[in-house]
């Protein structure tokens, strides 16, 4: 089978056109320490390429700064709200600075994860049934139109930050108030059974490409943020160990939802395999992924032979912005870059 989702391996960028790089980290958001690990390890990465690369912080410094001490272009490492859901994004295209990742609508979108599902199954991507609710009450309703085992969560929030597996009806109060400590809006989603998976992707438009497919197996099918993050007792499974022609159909499956949402740069999708008929269902993306020790996207670029710091270089060379003359000139540095 072609493999026409794999990511060109051979790309030469020039550190020095990359001019002057703020690596966007910290911020304000419930994810703020895993977002100073991500920005630590990029700042790192870049400056160990040759890049004029420094650490800002959007909740110690004012945005503006980026201009007058002369930026070139944003990494952003933040995670969560004011970081990925497209407000940073948005102060950065009125700066006229190129950033890394999706834009702003594309950012905001993924960020909700309502309004992502109603995109994609518009479209006839695979996720799974879900119900919006307003109070412990509408969780209990939706229990029982779901079934259990349920999923409740904030809907603008990752890192499964706020989230809760509900099996019985007692449980659906309290899954609720927590989710609703982070986000008006909860989203309670059908649990699928089966494999848990993720799978990155770079580039944009045509040119976007599935990174190798990384099975996940946490203990107890519990991948929360203590074991995203801090311990060392989840297992990673790259290659995935999958079929080969169920990799590239997810792989298939992740462009196309990618694409849909209209990402570029990079991301990573979070996909479930049921175990009954072996059927994908796509939860969520991620526009700003982690980039700590334990993150996923520098694993899976590491089996198709690209090292962490050459991910870092390759995601700043795709900085861009939004607006037409923007993305216009941008895309003419970047074609000097890596030539």
């Amino acid at each position: 089978m072609s493999n026409q989702n794999e990511v060109r391996n051979e790309v030469h960028i020039d550190a020095r056109a990359m001019g002057k790089v703020a690596v966007l980290m910290g911020g304000a958001s419930a994810e703020r320490e895993v977002s100073l690990m991500s920005g630590g390890g990029v700042l790192q990465a870049l400056r160990a390429r040759g890049v004029d690369a420094h650490a800002f912080d959007p909740s110690q410094a004012n945005l503006c700064d980026l201009k007058s001490h002369g930026y070139d272009r944003c990494f952003i490492a933040l995670h969560g709200r004011h970081g990925e859901d497209g407000t940073v994004q948005g102060a950065l295209e009125l700066l006229g600075i190129p950033y890394t990742g999706p834009g702003v609508m594309a950012s905001s979108i993924a960020m909700d994860k309502i309004m992502t599902k109603r995109i994609w199954r518009a479209e006839g991507l695979p996720t799974p049934d879900w119900k919006l609710v307003s109070s412990a009450a509408e969780t209990a309703q939706a229990l029982k139109a779901l079934g259990a085992p349920m999923i409740v969560k904030p809907a603008r929030e990752g890192s499964t930050i706020g989230l809760t597996k509900v099996t019985s009806v007692g449980q659906c109060e309290q899954a609720y108030l927590l989710a609703s400590r982070f986000d008006p809006e909860v989203l309670c989603e059908q649990f699928i059974d089966g494999d848990e998976t993720t799978c990155p992707i770079l580039g944009q438009g045509r040119d976007a490409r599935a990174l190798p497919l990384i099975r996940i197996v946490a203990p107890e099918g519990n991948y929360d943020y203590q074991n995203k993050y801090f311990t060392d007792v989840t297992q990673y499974h790259c290659p995935s160990g999958l079929p080969e022609s169920e990799e590239q159909e997810i792989k298939r499956i992740v462009v196309e939802a990618f694409r849909t949402l209209d990402c570029r740069g990079w991301a990573r999708a979070d996909i479930m395999i049921r175990k009954t008929d072996r059927k994908p269902f796509l939860l969520e993306i991620n526009t700003s992924p982690g980039m700590t020790g334990h993150s996923l996207v520098p694993m899976s670029a590491k089996a198709s032979g690209i090292d962490y710091p050459e991910l870092c270089l390759r995601i700043l060379a795709s900085a861009s912005l939004d607006s037409r003359q923007g993305v216009q000139a941008q895309n003419a540095a970047n074609q000097g870059a890596t030539a």
